[in-house]
Formats: structure tokens, sequence, C-alpha cells
């Protein structure tokens, strides 16, 4: 399933409410750490193709059935395409900066995450693992305490 995204930043609150409305479908509960997640992502993705290219994207979700007996887990991803070609480029964030941590995120909630050239564009995609035990937090991945991100977020451009 996809959503047509506009270079309008009122779209991320759009994207949210309709990556929210596509969960019931999937067996996955608006209060599961699952559900949280994938909207932040959602969020931080729309975000960063609408902040940083000012050009339409496409938000794609691809969400698992209801979990069954024989199908206890599943992975849910989420797909965002712009038409910018410019890789995602590190950069630094100060603590007070008010932007720039929006992959810093991604990466410290998905399983996986990357991002490939699309046409004339890219696509940026993440992944939730139903069955994954739960993470660091986001506010450890972005100056909190990991030093591998300490002082160092992401821009997707």
């Amino acid at each position: 399933m996809q959503l047509e995204i506009r270079p309008d930043p009122a779209e991320v609150g759009r994207a949210r409410r309709w990556a929210r409305s596509r969960l019931a479908g999937s067996g996955i509960e608006a209060d599961e750490p699952l559900a949280e997640n994938l909207i932040l992502l959602v969020s931080e993705l729309v975000t960063n193709a609408v902040v940083h290219t000012g050009r339409p994207a496409v938000l794609r979700l691809s969400l698992p059935g209801p979990a069954t007996p024989a199908a206890p887990s599943a992975t849910v991803r989420v797909e965002v395409s712009d038409t910018s070609s410019r890789a995602p480029v590190p950069r630094c964030a100060s603590g007070d900066a008010t932007g720039g941590r929006g992959l810093a995120l991604v990466d410290c909630l998905a399983d996986r995450w990357g991002w490939s050239p699309e046409g004339a564009g890219k696509s940026i995609w993440c992944e939730l693992d139903r069955c994954s035990q739960p993470r660091e937090s986001a506010a450890m991945a972005c100056g909190g305490g990991l030093p591998a991100y300490e002082g160092l977020a992401f821009e997707a451009v």
C-alpha cells in the first residue's frame, strides 16, 4: 500500500494518520511498541523527504497479516521514495540543534534500514521485526550515552 506525499510539511501528519489507519487490519494494536515505533519511523522518513528535497515523495508500507500460532512474527517495512538522487549524508548536530537526528533515530529504532537508487531518485527504507526485543532508546542513540552517535546525526537529502 502506498500514499503520495506532496512537498509540504503538513503532509507528515497526514502520513502518520494514514499509517495508523492501516495498522488495525494487520493485527498490530495501536498501543503496541511496534506501532509507536512504526509511526515515529514514518514521521522521520517522510519529514526527511519533504524538508530536504522539497519534492513529492511516495510512502509505502508493507504490513503483515494478523499473527497466528503458525506465524507469530512478521516484518513491517516502511519505505519513502523521492526524486532526489542525493544520497543520505552524515551531519553533526549539536546538543541544542532542533533537527538533524532523523536517521540516527531510524538507525536506533529499526531492525534494519538502508537506501538505494530508484529511477532518477532514491528510496530509503527500514524494517521492524514484530518479535524483536526492545532496543536502546532513541534518546540514548541521539546524544544520551552511545559513543557511536555522540555529536553525530544524519540528514537524508
